[in-house]
């Protein structure tokens, strides 16, 4: 393989390995699963915004934090990685017909808001009890939240890094 081809894997490796390592200080106050989720690796989704390449490693990274960290399990796995790639693959569908950044951000934006029906579904269906509205209520203002904070600040770390050439 040629560092060409090499590099792609590496870089979404560390993104991945990013995402885990974000979701870890939210997850110590139980602030990474369940019905309100604060992950500040959530503000990651943005860099398919600049580069449709980083797509595996993001959802790379919510697999493996979904498999391996609180609440785990195999419906975890799967809605949590469902869910990411979903909302990614209809960005990359989408975005190329916007203009500029700030669109496809909001658009970005939308789409993992809209999307948290999956999570909340998933809560409900492994919570006895637990009502879908509100759950989904909860999910979505937590993804709506988080992704709105991060977006200025990965929209500036794109303008000294360039994620898109990064990638390449």
């Amino acid at each position: 393989m040629t560092q060409s081809k090499i590099r792609p894997w590496i870089i979404n490796a560390l993104v991945a390995a990013m995402y885990v390592v974000l979701c870890l200080g939210p997850a110590a106050f139980s602030l990474a699963s369940g019905a309100i989720q604060f992950r500040v690796s959530e503000g990651l989704n943005h860099l398919a915004v600049f580069n449709r390449k980083y797509i595996w490693g993001i959802v790379a990274g919510v697999i493996l934090f979904d498999a391996f960290g609180p609440g785990a399990s195999l419906l975890n796995v799967l809605f949590g990685g469902g869910q990411s790639l979903l909302a990614l693959l209809v960005l990359t569908w989408l975005a190329p017909k916007l203009k500029t950044i700030w669109q496809r951000m909001l658009l970005n934006i939308a789409l993992f808001t809209v999307s948290m029906f999956m999570i909340a579904l998933m809560i409900t269906m492994m919570s006895s009890g637990v009502a879908f509205w509100p759950t989904y209520l909860t999910t979505a203002l937590s993804e709506l939240i988080i992704m709105s904070v991060t977006a200025p600040i990965m929209y500036s770390l794109d303008r000294v890094l360039h994620f898109s050439d990064r990638i390449q």
